[in-house]
């Protein structure tokens, strides 16, 4: 019996080569990656190289409109701490949905669609191994069954 395209491990589709900033970098330093890299989201490490949070352009976002969005639909709260934030770490979310290298692609897939999120972050003992993205999986998935043909 072979093995389902969907059961594959996280491992064989994430990243492995994966950019990052240091949670003390400048908030200027922040949105020059976004526009050198074209990334939707950035991966925060702190001087232990840890992975500590990561910012979207959703924060990005916040940041720049604080005072144009209406506050109906944010969380004005931690929108004020980001807008008055000066480096990465200030910014960034510090929870994000995190993964190990072992889980199934399935299961992966299925974390992505529950909370609206792509990439999702591979950590092992804290560090930052991986990242996987809904067309890593989809291309994977599509690759072999390819090749079953």
């Amino acid at each position: 019996m072979s093995k389902s395209n969907i059961d594959y491990c996280v491992e064989s589709v994430m990243t492995t080569n994966i950019i990052t900033i240091k949670d003390c970098a400048l908030i200027l330093d922040v949105l020059n990656f976004f526009k050198k890299y074209h990334y939707n989201t950035l991966p925060i490490i702190d001087s232990k190289n840890e992975f500590v949070g990561v910012i979207n352009e959703d924060i990005i976002l916040q940041c720049i409109l604080i005072g144009s969005v209406p506050s109906a639909t944010l969380d004005l709260s931690s929108s004020i701490a980001r807008y008055m934030g000066d480096n990465a770490g200030s910014i960034m979310d510090a929870h994000p949905i995190t993964i190990s290298k072992d889980i199934s692609i399935k299961e992966a897939a299925n974390l992505m669609i529950k909370h609206s999120i792509s990439p999702i972050y591979v950590v092992e003992d804290k560090k930052l191994v991986g990242v996987v993205s809904k067309r890593d999986i989809i291309n994977k998935v599509y690759t072999k069954e390819s090749q079953e043909e």
